[in-house]
């Protein structure tokens, strides 16, 4: 669960400046590196620390990134609300979607991370 409230927050508090705004790509680039240093984390914490296999590293890594992306569009939906914008049944959409979206493709990493560190580690081991 921190991991999904860390991309969460991310999400939701890094401020996002027009286009024209010459600090934008700043902004996101912070966002995306800090996103990429949790999920990295949260890999080498399921691997190492609890000795899970690629299969459940994987899975709880996708996880917390589905449950950053719900909360992200729940966040997007309380937004339109309280500001009266939005287009209800895309953001009503974005619920289902944003979770599928950004958490198959954090299992598929996830999973070829986890089995190459797996991997290495079983190399790296001496032979009798």
């Amino acid at each position: 669960m921190l991991f999904a409230v860390v991309y969460m927050v991310v999400g939701v508090a890094f401020p996002n400046p027009s286009a024209a705004d010459k600090n934008q790509f700043m902004w996101r680039l912070g966002a995306w590196l800090i996103c990429a240093l949790a999920f990295v984390i949260h890999i080498v914490l399921e691997h190492f620390r609890f000795r899970n296999p690629a299969g459940r590293t994987a899975f709880h890594v996708a996880l917390s990134v589905a449950l950053g992306g719900l909360g992200l569009a729940v966040a997007a939906n309380v937004h339109a609300l309280s500001a009266g914008t939005g287009n209800r049944s895309l953001l009503g959409l974005a619920l289902v979607l944003w979770p599928l979206i950004t958490g198959v493709p954090a299992f598929l990493v996830a999973f070829l991370i986890a089995a190459l560190l797996g991997w290495l580690k079983k190399e790296a081991r001496p032979t009798a």
